[in-house]
C-alpha cells in the first residue's frame, strides 16, 4: 500500500505562498499598465488612433520573449533578473511622471518597459519552479493566477486614481509599486546551486543554429520586426532627414514589421521542417517548435489558434479609446472597464471550462467562439447609439457628464464583452492544453500561447488603423465578422482532437 507524500512544513509552506502571490502580483501589474492605462493617457493627450494601435506592436516583447529566456536560465541569479527588472519598470513610470505629454521618446520608453516585463516574467516562472515541491504546486497555481489578477487590478486602481489626483500621482504611484516590489523579492530565499549548462542543452543547440541559415535568418527577421516599431522616434531624434520622410507612414510603422515577423515565421517553419531539423529536436529552445510543426495536420491548427479570437482582439486595443472619446472619466474606465470588466471575464472563464468540461472541447470552441463574437455587436451598438466628444482647443479630450442612457449602453456593452470573451477564452485554453505532448507540456504550452499573444499584438495595430478609417461603429462591426474565418478551420482541429483522443502523447 503507497502511502501519500507528506505535505511541507506549513510555516515553510506559507512563506513560500507569500513569495508566489508577490512574485505573480509583479508579472500582473506591468501588463495591466501596458493594455489599461497606456492606451487610455495616450487618448486623453489627443493621440490619434493609428499611433495607438501602434503601441500594440511593442507588446510583441511577450511573444518572443522564449529567445532569450535560456541566457536568463543559464546566467541564474533569478531573483536579481526580478529586482532589475522591477527597478527598470519604476524608472520608466517615474520617467512618463515627470516627463507630461506625449514626445518621441515614449516609443523607446514603452518597448523598454515590454521588454522588462518579458524578462521579469522568464524570471519569475523559472525561480517559482525551483522554488517550490511538486506537491506545493496546486496551492501555489491557485495564488499565482488570483495575484497576477490582483496586479491587473491594481493597474485598473491606478488608473482610477489618475482621474482624481492627475497623471503625474498616478505614474509616481506606479512606480513605488514596481520599486517595492523589486526591493522586497531581494529578501526571498536564494536559490539553490546548479550547473550552468546542461550537455545538449543551449550552448549546443546554440552552436547547431549558426550551421543553418535558415534558423539564423529567421531569428534576425523575427527580431528585426520586433525592434521596428521604436525606429521612427529615434530616426527623428537623430535627425534622420530621408528616414523621417516615410517614418510616419502606416506601412513603413506596421505593415513592415509585421511582415518581416511573418517572414521570419515562414523562415522557421522551412527550417522545422529542413534536413537537420531532428538534430534540434531535443533542444530546450527550439526543440518544442520542432516537435510541434512536424506533427501532421499542425500548420492548420497554428492557424486557427492565430484567428480564434481575432475579432475579440482586433476590438480590444480600441475599447479603452472609445470609453474616452465617449466622454468617460479614467476613474469610471478604470473602475467599470477593468476592475468589473476582469471580474467578469473571469466568471466567464469558470462558466466556459464548466461547460467544456460537459459538452467537450469541439462544441466548447464553436458554441463559445459564437458568443464571443456576438458581444463585438454590442460595442459597435453603443458605438452608434453614443455621440463622440471631441478634443478640447488644447487638443486633449476631457471627461464629460455622459447621459445615463449613454452610460447604460457602453456599460453593457462592457459586461457583455467581458464575460463573453472569458467564455471563449475558457474554450481556447482547454483546446490548448489538449493538443500539447505531455513531456513538453509547459514548453508548448508557451509557444501555444505566444503565437495567440502575436496575433493579438498586430490585430491591436491594425484596429488603430481601422477605428482611425472606418469610425468606432463601422471598425467595432467589421471585427464581429472578423470571428469567423477561424471556423473554416474547425474540421481540421476536429480531426486532430480526435488523434489527440485515440494517440494520448
Amino acid at each position: 500500500m503507497t502511502s501519500r507524500p507528506a505535505a511541507p512544513p506549513l510555516p515553510a509552506y506559507r512563506r513560500k505562498l507569500f513569495w508566489v502571490a508577490l512574485l505573480y502580483f509583479s508579472e500582473g501589474l506591468p501588463l495591466g499598465v501596458f493594455y489599461d492605462i497606456f492606451p487610455v493617457y495616450f487618448r486623453q493627450q489627443g493621440v490619434n488612433l493609428a499611433d495607438i494601435g501602434l503601441l500594440s506592436l511593442l507588446g510583441l516583447a511577450w511573444t518572443v520573449k522564449f529567445l532569450w529566456a535560456p541566457a536568463i536560465d543559464w546566467a541564474r541569479h533569478h531573483r536579481w533578473w526580478i529586482a532589475g527588472a522591477n527597478f527598470g519598470m519604476a524608472a520608466v513610470m517615474a520617467l512618463f511622471a515627470g516627463s507630461p505629454g506625449v514626445g518621441p521618446w515614449v516609443w523607446v520608453a514603452i518597448g523598454a518597459f515590454t521588454m522588462l516585463s518579458a524578462t521579469n516574467d522568464i524570471a519569475t516562472d523559472g525561480y517559482t519552479i525551483e522554488l517550490l515541491d511538486k506537491r506545493e504546486y496546486g496551492m501555489a497555481n491557485g495564488f499565482r493566477i488570483g495575484f497576477y489578477r490582483v496586479g491587473m487590478l491594481t493597474a485598473g486602481a491606478v488608473l482610477m486614481l489618475s482621474g482624481w489626483f492627475g497623471w503625474t500621482l498616478a505614474y509616481l504611484l506606479g512606480a513605488a509599486v514596481f520599486l517595492l516590489n523589486g526591493g522586497v523579492v531581494l529578501l526571498a530565499p536564494r536559490e539553490q546551486p546548479r550547473a550552468r549548462v546542461a550537455p545538449g542543452g543551449a550552448a549546443r543547440e546554440f552552436r547547431l543554429l549558426r550551421d543553418q541559415p535558415l534558423w539564423v535568418g529567421a531569428l534576425a527577421l523575427v527580431l528585426l520586426g520586433l525592434l521596428w516599431p521604436v525606429l521612427p522616434p529615434v530616426a527623428r531624434a537623430a535627425g534622420w532627414d530621408g528616414l523621417n520622410a516615410v517614418a510616419g507612414t502606416w506601412w513603413f510603422r506596421g505593415a513592415l514589421p509585421v511582415g518581416l515577423m511573418f517572414a521570419g515565421a515562414g523562415l522557421m517553419v522551412q527550417a522545422a521542417r529542413g534536413p537537420r531539423a531532428e538534430l534540434m529536436r531535443e533542444g530546450p529552445v527550439f526543440g518544442a517548435w520542432v516537435e510541434l510543426l512536424s506533427r501532421r495536420g499542425m500548420l492548420s491548427v497554428l492557424l486557427f489558434i492565430l484567428l480564434f479570437k481575432l475579432g475579440d482582439a482586433a476590438m480590444g486595443f480600441m475599447v479603452k479609446p472609445f470609453w474616452v472619446d465617449s466622454g468617460f472619466s479614467s476613474e469610471k474606465i478604470g473602475l467599470v472597464s477593468v476592475n468589473v470588466g476582469l471580474a467578469l471575464s473571469i466568471a466567464g472563464g469558470l462558466v466556459g471550462g464548466w461547460y467544456v468540461d460537459r459538452a467537450g472541447i469541439f462544441k466548447g470552441l464553436w458554441v463559445l467562439g459564437l458568443w464571443q463574437a456576438l458581444s463585438n455587436l454590442g460595442y459597435a451598438l453603443a458605438a452608434w447609439y453614443v455621440p463622440r466628444v471631441l478634443p478640447g482647443a488644447d487638443g486633449i479630450v476631457h471627461p464629460v457628464d455622459v447621459a445615463l442612457h449613454h452610460q447604460a449602453a457602453v456599460y453593457a456593452a462592457s459586461a457583455l464583452e467581458s464575460f463573453t470573451g472569458g467564455l471563449g477564452t475558457g474554450a481556447f485554453l482547454a483546446f490548448l492544453m489538449a493538443i500539447t505532448h505531455r513531456a513538453k507540456a509547459t514548453t508548448e504550452y508557451a509557444i501555444l500561447s505566444s503565437i495567440f499573444a502575436f496575433s493579438r499584438a498586430v490585430a491591436g495595430w491594425a484596429g488603430g488603423i481601422g477605428a482611425q478609417e472606418m469610425g468606432y461603429a463601422g471598425y467595432f462591426f467589421l471585427t464581429f465578422w472578423l470571428s469567423f474565418p477561424a471556423y473554416l478551420l474547425l474540421p481540421r482541429v476536429r480531426r486532430m482532437l480526435e488523434h489527440q483522443d485515440r494517440n494520448p502523447i
